[in-house]
């Protein structure tokens, strides 16, 4: 990515907190000018240390002390804003990052990984706070301090000064010539970061798992080597960064021996015509900032060098277009739930050489109940994926209510169908505000009655907090049953013209499962209601029931129709009544 797009991206996060970001470079300004005048006062007053009054170094004195304590305030007020700013830089880029994964499609978020936008979100966006801070003070600083110090060396002894002008560009090239070599171990670093964020990721979130099959020393085995693959990284280069202090060190303790060998020799020489003792020290603390700016440079270079590919991350993301839009002026009225697929077909990349879905064409009329079944990989769960729009179709077209679901606007058009997904998720919160995911505005007599269809309010009731029971992080403190029966109760609220449960009753009884389906069927008629589901039981008094295998229609019917054809729906069904019978 070019630079300037790079800062256009990212500068549009500072926003509020321009202000501050310009008066930290401001009052660097005035610190390294009030710096770069001490070593001049000082020479004045040490080649006055020879005369016979104390009134001239008296004077000297003083002013050194103001120029000592304006140079402290600016340096104090030049922090403290530059503080704020990065702080608050960073602050508006978590958020933009975070608001703009919000409208990313699933595609999206595969494409990045969950683990990369988090590294992007913290290790990222950190390394970018940091360079931007020092962007604004030391890299502000230092190319100042550099050029004000040479300026005050011309003016003192331009003879004096050749020995500074030789230094800075041998400097500069070793600088460069490290540089160089490092660049390449931060680019790769960043990556073997995601790579370990999601290792833990999927250590933490399936600890369960883990844990039962005592699978402990294995991930602790490979969240070792992901580790280590930063460690050996980040250690190759800072060996070579290493190099930098000690070749500073060298030129800054060589300038000095030659200022100090050469300034005395002329000194003695001319009888201070040409050079005082004042000048003399004057030059050797000229010396001194000009090869410590040079130091602090070398460390810009390196901070610039890690943030420029932090930078670049989080530049992609800002700048990634969701794959999903909603359309200009988009429809914001459903008429109803009815449902056609006309020769869809899918691909989750576009550059897959076979289909998810192939060639489906279904309809399904408003208010009728639609079944699904079919193998574990049959693609059931994205074939209703398509119809809230969570994927585009790669062929043919889905249409909801009589108009294409391309033709809605995003959200109008997620409103009217509600999904209760295979992994149910709930919040940390209350159970009411879980339930007022689905409505926000939801009354309490609502929230219950939708308890009541979902059968949820059979446990509920029985918690000592009822509605105001507390639900940890991942739902940890309920049952997968009992997950299940809030989550379809959450979908409930939506009121929606088409509510689809994806394998959402898998983890209650058959028992609770027939309530269920009974109380949909007898409370919201007029809802299109599509069911995914292993069991037979869970579709058989569908409208209609299709028969999904590798991504294709196999068959579809009632089921009294797919009991005669002896097709897979025949076997699935065989398998489970002499299941049950044995």
């Amino acid at each position: 990515m070019k630079l300037q797009d790079l800062f256009r991206t990212l500068g549009a996060s500072v926003r509020e907190y321009k202000r501050d970001s310009i008066l930290a470079p401001v009052f660097i300004t005035g610190e390294v000018v009030f710096e770069c005048l001490i070593p001049f006062i000082m020479a004045k007053m040490i080649d006055h240390l020879g005369g016979t009054g104390m009134g001239p170094v008296i004077r000297y004195g003083l002013l050194l002390l103001i120029l000592a304590a304006c140079s402290l305030i600016c340096g104090v007020l030049s922090a403290r804003f530059a503080a704020t700013a990065s702080t608050g830089f960073a602050k508006n880029l978590r958020q933009d990052i975070y608001f703009r994964i919000q409208d990313f499609a699933f595609q999206d978020i595969d494409q990045f990984s969950v683990s990369s936008l988090i590294t992007r979100m913290t290790t990222d966006v950190t390394n970018v706070q940091n360079a931007f801070q020092m962007m604004i003070r030391i890299a502000f600083r230092a190319p100042l301090m550099l050029i004000f110090s040479v300026v005050m060396c011309l003016a003192i002894s331009p003879r004096m000064s050749l020995i500074f002008l030789a230094a800075i560009p041998a400097i500069g090239i070793i600088i460069f010539l490290i540089m160089r070599r490092v660049i390449p171990f931060f680019r790769r670093i960043f990556k073997k970061y995601d790579r370990m964020n999601n290792s833990v990721e999927e250590n933490v979130s399936g600890i369960r798992v883990v844990k039962a099959f005592v699978r402990e020393e294995y991930e602790k085995e490979k969240f070792w080597k992901a580790s280590e693959e930063v460690r050996s990284d980040f250690t190759a280069a800072e060996k070579i960064m290493a190099l930098l202090s000690p070749v500073m060190m060298f030129f800054i303790y060589l300038v000095m021996l030659l200022i100090c060998v050469i300034g005395s020799q002329i000194i003695i020489r001319t009888k201070g015509a040409l050079l005082t003792t004042g000048e003399l020290s004057s030059l050797m603390n000229y010396g001194v900032q000009i090869l410590a700016s040079m130091m602090m440079v070398s460390m810009v270079f390196v901070m610039i060098t890690m943030a420029q590919e932090s930078a670049n991350r989080i530049a992609e993301v800002l700048q990634h277009e969701s794959s999903l839009t909603s359309p200009a002026n988009g429809r914001t009225d459903v008429p109803d739930g009815s449902i056609v697929f006309d020769h869809v077909s899918f691909r989750y990349r576009r550059d897959s050489h076979s289909n998810a879905l192939s060639d489906i064409s279904v309809h399904i009329p408003s208010g009728s109940t639609v079944g699904i079944i079919g193998g574990t990989g049959s693609s059931k769960s994205t074939m209703i994926q398509l119809i809230p729009r969570l994927y585009d179709v790669s062929e043919g077209s889905v249409t909801v209510g009589g108009h294409d679901v391309r033709e809605y606007d995003l959200d109008s058009l997620r409103n009217a169908v509600a999904v209760v997904l295979q992994k149910n998720v709930v919040f940390s919160g209350t159970i009411r505000d879980n339930l007022r995911w689905g409505d926000a505005g939801a009354s309490d007599e609502e929230i219950q009655r939708a308890c009541h269809l979902a059968c949820a309010d059979e446990f509920i009731d029985q918690l000592p907090d009822g509605y105001d029971t507390r639900i940890t992080q991942g739902g940890t403190n309920i049952s997968g049953g009992q997950k299940q029966r809030l989550c379809i109760a959450r979908a409930l609220l939506k009121k929606p013209k088409v509510l689809i449960f994806d394998d959402s009753t898998s983890a209650v009884d058959t028992k609770t499962d027939a309530a269920i389906r009974r109380a949909m069927a007898e409370e919201i008629p007029d809802t299109t209601k599509i069911i995914i589901a292993q069991r037979i039981s869970s579709v058989q008094d569908a409208d209609q029931i299709l028969v999904l295998d590798d991504g294709r229609i196999a068959e579809s019917g009632t089921h009294e129709e797919l009991l005669e054809k002896h097709g897979i729906y025949r076997e699935i069904y065989d398998s489970q009544v002499k299941g049950k019978e044995e």
